[in-house]
């Protein structure tokens, strides 16, 4: 499981994050996501420790703390959705007729 942390500055480091989650136990890995098109980190992360006790210590602490002119935002990350594809789900439409062609 990880921890989802949000409302993060866009001048974060892995490193920073390391070490404000490393208080709690052991850092097991950081991402932090960056924008496709821009490079720029969109302002979350998520952070993996070593157990669910370092887990719970740190998102109890540091849920709504201020870090770096920031009020974070912790807690458990929720798996990733299926989407059901790249163009944004069900939108229904024809089944193959074409209004212009003539069979």
């Amino acid at each position: 499981m990880s921890i989802y942390v949000g409302n993060l500055s866009y001048e974060v480091t892995q490193d920073a994050l390391s070490a404000v989650f490393a208080e709690y136990g052991s850092v097991k890995r950081v991402q932090l996501p960056t924008d496709r098109e821009t490079g720029r980190l969109r302002g979350f992360a998520f952070v993996e420790m070593s157990s669910e006790d370092e887990e719970t210590k740190a998102i109890e602490a540091l849920d709504g703390a201020e870090w770096l002119g920031r009020d974070l935002k912790v807690n458990k990350a929720k798996p990733k959705e299926d989407r059901g594809g790249s163009f944004g789900g069900n939108r229904g439409g024809g089944g193959g007729y074409n209004r212009g062609s003539r069979y």
